[in-house]
This record gives structure tokens, sequence and C-alpha cells, in this order.
């Protein structure tokens, strides 16, 4: 290690490139090789297992579906627990894989085992089989309007399908919205007027609601490939369908004996936004699709579309996302700026002003080499990669700080430039080293935690390490080099500049601290080693003890002021959708209430801090949250956006709100 140091501290040339080629490498990654997502996206190694039973009660749902399922995956290994749920009207089963399984392996042998099940009943629908994922959601449009549910829904999906064609979208989905769903009624005495059975007209509408090939001719001119067209997809085209044919040419069709619906499932499912219904257009980011130019992508065109939509037809955005983003980057580059200032501002005072700048080209070094890594890491640009590069910044430059304080020792001992920078580096490495590996191993532990959790803190981890090891490459093979360049001049007192008579005070006071106070009562504390070691146990008992009678508490997410306040409602199973929008209607007045109270408004601007409302029958999780569950009769939710903290005047804090 030491001949290594010496060649590069020499060599002036190769620590430069050096230095470039790693700054070059990280800008190349930051711009065009990572992309930047809200949430790091990782599969959750939970495999589900849906079936949909139309009009069945929670019992005949495990009975029927929920207990096949798991006698059939039970004995299949790679499982390690299984949780069912029989809810009305569909049934799921949640299995969480082992530890050192395959996922996508485990969902093939699993979807096998459960296609062979041939015990279901016939009014079942196909088993729908998932490997969860979170989902990459970056920002939500929200389209409300006084409107039919059916207009407002063929609006909704023509936004969907503008914001689709946005450059540099690709995925977007359509929320709060029932399927559509023809329902064909026919009554029984009009079975028996006309001698048919349901099963019969069941069997003409599969017949005749479909598209054939009907194959190809030839001809001089070329060949023309021909295509029965008859598959139905509006009420009208239904009422056309033929289901008997009489001798005298008449016929009778499906019109004239059925009430044929041309509307939306009845699972009851609705959102209203500032008491309008709406629906909601989420835009996700996939692949390397960044989230900030994708928010502000539609945020741009949400600002060009609404001049355009019809007067009462609102168009906004709601839980954009990008924003933490963007908030954790203002953190980062602030930290930077003040943490840079500070240590240049000490080195400056207590050292020299040009030491304290080549410390502080440390941390972009050390920023970028990890950011050149972290493709081949499988991290990307989000806020808990973020967080581990504010994290480790107070710590990046510590070895930097000790070699460079050696080096200027040496200096002031009148040894030569290059000798003093290879001398200073070399003494201080094996101790530096170990230093930096000390913490490398104090973060090693958290990539070993299992689960959910673990996946989400192994990003901090594989930032900090990475951030540490190039600092020491940094303080070891270039800083040396530059530090060679320093010029300690001995003058005297009256022959210094004010700004270094300034320096030289506080140097001088530091030195008489350390020479005065630091080292006698060190003396003391190494001469009564027993009565030291004692006061620190006791200190470590202490500590240990608050920890384990919980008087600290623990928590993985602190509570923080948030801007978007949640109430979730879960009723009984099979309470009736009216009943539980009677409670939604109630929670909603509340929430409207609060809005419009005077000790909630901005004294500048007279503006509620509530900005907005949204209400949703039918579903959980709509508004922003980790699970969702739609075409619930039992759920609903309401959920209010407020002022951002850092843009209130109000020092009203959301827990406030809660408790209001």
């Amino acid at each position: 290690m030491h001949g290594i140091i010496a060649w590069f501290t020499r060599n002036g040339v190769a620590s430069n490139l050096l230095m470039v080629a790693i700054l070059m490498a990280g800008l190349n990654t930051l711009f065009k090789r990572i992309p930047t997502e809200v949430f790091p996206e990782f599969e959750l190694d939970m495999i589900s297992v849906s079936v949909p039973y139309r009009g069945s009660t929670p019992a005949e749902v495990e009975e029927s579906i929920v207990v096949k399922i798991e006698e059939s995956i039970q004995d299949i290994q790679g499982i390690k627990k299984i949780t069912s749920t029989a809810a009305e009207g569909a049934g799921s089963v949640n299995i969480e894989v082992d530890k050192g399984y395959d996922s996508r392996e485990l969902l093939d042998d699993i979807k096998n085992r459960v296609d062979s099940i041939n015990s279901f009943p016939v009014e079942t629908e196909k088993p729908v089989f998932n490997l969860a994922k979170p989902r990459g959601e970056v920002i939500t449009v929200v389209l409300a309007a006084d409107m039919n549910e059916h207009d407002l829904r063929m609006l909704g999906e023509q936004i969907r399908d503008e914001i689709i064609n946005l450059p540099s979208i690709t995925q977007v989905a359509l929320q709060a919205v029932r399927p559509y769903e023809i329902s064909i009624e026919v009554s029984e005495e009009t079975l028996q007027r006309h001698g048919l059975t349901l099963e019969g007209i069941a069997q003409a509408i599969r017949f005749s609601s479909i598209d054939l090939p009907a194959g190809a001719i030839k001809t001089q001119g070329g060949e023309f490939l021909l295509r029965t067209k008859g598959q139905a997809y509006v009420g009208a085209d239904f009422e056309e369908i033929v289901l008997i044919t009489r001798g005298d040419g008449t016929r009778l069709t499906l019109g004239d004996v059925a009430d044929i619906n041309d509307g939306f499932e009845e699972t009851p499912l609705f959102a209203r936004w500032n008491g309008k219904p709406s629906v909601m257009i989420a835009v996700s980011r996939v692949g390397d699709q960044n989230a900030i130019d994708l928010a502000n992508t539609v945020k741009a065109y949400l600002a060009e579309r609404r001049s355009s939509l019809p007067e009462g037809v609102d168009l906004e955005f709601w839980n954009d996302r990008s924003k933490i983003v963007i908030g954790r980057i203002n953190t980062l580059v602030s930290s930077a700026l003040q943490g840079g200032a500070l240590v240049f501002i000490v080195l400056a005072l207590f050292l020299r002003l040009s030491l304290a700048i080549w410390v502080c080209v440390g941390i972009p070094v050390a920023f970028m080499g990890a950011i050149a890594f972290m493709p081949q890491l499988g991290v990307t640009i989000n806020i808990i990669s973020l967080f581990g590069f504010i994290l480790v910044l107070g710590i990046v430059v510590d070895d930097a700080i000790v070699t460079g304080e050696n080096i200027f020792s040496h200096l002031q001992n009148g040894d030569d430039p290059t000798d003093a920078a290879i001398t200073g580096t070399q003494e201080v490495s094996v101790p530096v080293i170990f230093g930096v590996l000390t913490t490398v191993a104090a973060f090693v532990p958290i990539m070993m935690i299992d689960g959910f959790r673990g996946k989400i803190f192994a990003q901090i981890p594989l930032v900090v390490i990475p951030v540490l090891l190039f600092s020491l490459v940094e303080s070891k093979l270039i800083l040396p080099a530059h530090l060679k360049h320093l010029r300690i001049r001995n003058r005297k007192p009256s022959q210094l500049n004010p700004l270094s008579r300034f320096q030289r005070f506080f140097a001088d006071g530091m030195e008489s601290f350390a020479r005065k106070i630091y080292r006698p009562f060190l003396e003391m504390a190494m001469k009564n080693r027993y009565m030291t070691l004692s006061v620190f146990m006791g200190v470590c008992i202490i500590l240990f003890t608050m920890l384990l009678s919980n008087r600290m508490m623990f928590v993985f997410f602190p509570r923080v002021p948030t801007e978007r306040l949640t109430v979730r409602l879960t009723m009984p199973q099979g309470t009736p959708s009216e009943v539980t929008q009677k409670h939604i209607n109630r929670i909603l007045e509340v929430a409207n209430q609060l809005k419009e109270r005077n000790d909630f408004k901005e004294p500048s601007t007279g503006e509620s801090v509530i900005v907005n409302v949204m209400d949703v029958v039918g579903a959980s999780g709509l508004t922003g949250g980790r699970s969702r569950k739609a075409g619930m009769t039992n759920v609903g939710e309401v959920a209010m956006n407020i002022t951002p903290p850092e843009d209130r005047e109000l020092t009203l804090t959301s827990q406030e709100i809660v408790g209001e």
C-alpha cells in the first residue's frame, strides 16, 4: 500500500486522470444510466391467488375455493406462510416465499397445482395469479364533473389516451371506475311463452357474438382473406342476435324477449372530488423512466388541457410522489453545501485555505464513484438511496481530514513537500483504512435483514459503503498528489496579512486548548484507567436499562408532518353500500366544516390549509396507500390534501387536524 501511495503522489498526472475518470463515470451514470423513481422497485416475495365467485357468501367461498387451494399447494417446497381471505364474492390466498427460493419458479408450481383443481363451482371465474410488486405510480390525475357515470368515464378514457400518447409515458391506468357490463334479463313467463331456456339463449349468444375466419379467395389480382364480423360489443348489437327463425321467415331476436342494460357492474364503486363525481388516472413509471420528468410532463399537459374542457369540469393532479424525490434531492444538496462549507471554514481557520479546498473536493469524487456503481448494485435514485447519501455526507471527509492534517504537520516541520505528502499519508494509512472498514462493517448487517423491510433498508448500505470506499481511494491516491504543492512559509506575526493573522489566532487557540486542557485530562484518564472504565461502563448500563425498560420507544417510520390526511372506514362484512355511504358522508361533512373554519385559513390569503377533499366508497387505498381493495360494499375512505408544512403560515400541524 505504501508503494502505491508513493507512486500516485509522485505521478500527479495519474492521480488527476483517476479523479477525472471517477467524476466522468459518475456523471455519465447519473444522467444516462440510472433512473429516478419514488420508491425502490423490487419483488416482494409474495404470491397471491384470487378467484372471483360472484353472489357467494364468505362461508361458501371458504369451503368451495380457499380450502381447496390451500390443500393443493401446502406441500410445495419454498412456501413459508399461507394467508387466506374469504370475502363476499371472492376468495384470495397469499403465499409468502421462503428465503432462498425463486419467486417466479414457485409461482409456476402454484399455478400448475391450482389449474389442476377441477372441483371449483361452475360459477367461479378463472383464478388470477400475481407476483406482488410495489406500484411505480408517480402522479394521479383527477377528472371531476357533474356528469352521469357513462359520460364521465368516456371523458376519462379520452384523457387517459391523451396522456399515454405523451412522450416518455407508457403506463397509465383508469381508476375509481366500475367495469363495463351488459346485463341480459329474461322473465320466466317470456321463456315459457316462446319455448325458450336460459341455456338456449346463452348458447345462441355464444355462437352469434363471435368473429370467425372464413378462408381465402385467390384471384389473378391477389389473395383476399375473408372474415365474418359478428362480435357484439354494445347493447344494440346484442338486441339483433337471432334466437329463433320461423318457417314463414319471421325471426325472434334477443331484443324481443329480454331487457338489455348496457351499463356497469353492480359492484359499488364511485369517487367524488370536492363533491363532484370523479375518476382517477394513475400514471406510473417503468424501466429507466425518470419520475420527476414524468410528473413535469403530466403537469404541463394538464395546464394546457384545462382551457379546452367544458365549464364545470375540473382536471387536477393528486398525490404527486415526485415531490418526495425532489425534497430529498434538495435536502441532499443543501446538506452537502452546508457540510462542505463547515468543513471548509474549519480547515481554513486551523490549517490552510488550499488544504480545505482539496479536502472538500473529496466529497463529489466519493459520491460520483458510488453513483458509477449503482446500476451494477441494483440501486436507483429514490428516497431511500438519497437518504443514504445524506447519512454518509457527515463522515465522508473524515479520512481526508486526518490525512490532510498529518501532511500539513510534516510541512510545518520543514519536510520536503513531496516527502511530506508521502510520509504523512503513509503514517496514517493503516488507522484510516481500518477506521473506514469499521464503519463499513457497521452497515453490512443492514443488508442481511430479511423480508420487505430488508429490501428497503438494503439500499442504504449499498450507497454508504461505496461512498466510503471511494473516499478512501481519494484520500490515499488523489489527495496527496494535490497537497504536495502546498508551501509553508514561517513568517512573523507582523508580516502576516489580516486573514492569516485571524487564522493564526484560531490555530494557536486550538493548540493551546489541546496542550493545556485536553492533554492533562487525557493523562489523568489514562492514569486512573479503572475509574475511566467504570464511568463508561456505568453510562452504558444506564443507556441499556433505558432501552430495555421501553422508556425509549421504537418505530420503523416515525410520524412526520404530511400533505395528505386519510380516514379509512371498514364496516362489517355484508354491510350494504348505502350504509357505508351514509357514514362516509358524515366524515365528509366534518372535513368540509374544517375546511370552512376561520382558524384553518391562512392569514395572508384567506385560503384554507385544506385544499381538496376526496371521498371513495367501495374501495380502500385509491387515494394513496400500499394495499388496495375495490368492489367491496363495506369499505370507504375520505382523504384531504393540505398545504405542505414548509409553505404553511399557520402553526397548525397535520396531527392537530386529525385531532379535530
